[in-house]
């Protein structure tokens, strides 16, 4: 295990799994219905060794299946599980703030279009009131997971 997976912080954790060199490419191209391994190093341009690496990990920490689809030779696909499905909105903001403030010459190479039909950037909103969740209108408070430990000072709860 690396060391953010032994910091008790939530953050922490998930950049133990997701967060790894090319792993969030990774995960975009499985959404974006890139399934076999070919089409994933052909797409990245990343080495073989490195791609079964990451989807070992992927594939242990249940972020992501293979399925077999093809039995001589045996090959599989690969897909994203419910675990790996719930970070996509996260990697779609990391797109927007990429967009906003490291765009690549040409503007944003893709774009968003939501079920209803029309195009949209993410932004995280609170759930009750509507109104933008951002570094200027959140106060993080301790939860009931909150502990002395690395990663956790500011969080844990006096001893």
């Amino acid at each position: 295990m690396n060391r953010f997976g032994d910091m008790h912080c939530s953050i922490a954790q998930a950049v133990g799994v997701v967060a790894e060199p090319w792993t969030p490419l990774i995960l975009r191209d499985l959404y974006v219905g890139l399934r076999r391994f070919d089409q994933l190093t052909e797409d990245l341009g990343i080495s073989r060794n490195l791609l079964t690496q990451r989807l070992e990990r992927l594939q242990a920490a249940g972020v992501i299946e293979k399925a077999p689809y093809q039995e001589r030779p045996v090959r599989f696909e690969y897909h994203l599980t419910e675990a790996g499905k719930d970070i996509v909105p996260a990697l779609i903001t990391l797109m927007a703030w990429g967009d906003r403030w490291a765009t690549p010459p040409g503007g944003p190479p893709a774009l968003l279009v939501h079920s209803c039909g029309r195009q949209f950037t993410p932004t995280v909103t609170c759930p009750h009131c509507g109104g933008p969740a951002d570094a200027d209108s959140i106060t993080v408070v301790g939860g009931p997971g909150a502990a002395q430990g690395p990663g956790t000072m500011v969080l844990a709860k006096p001893a």
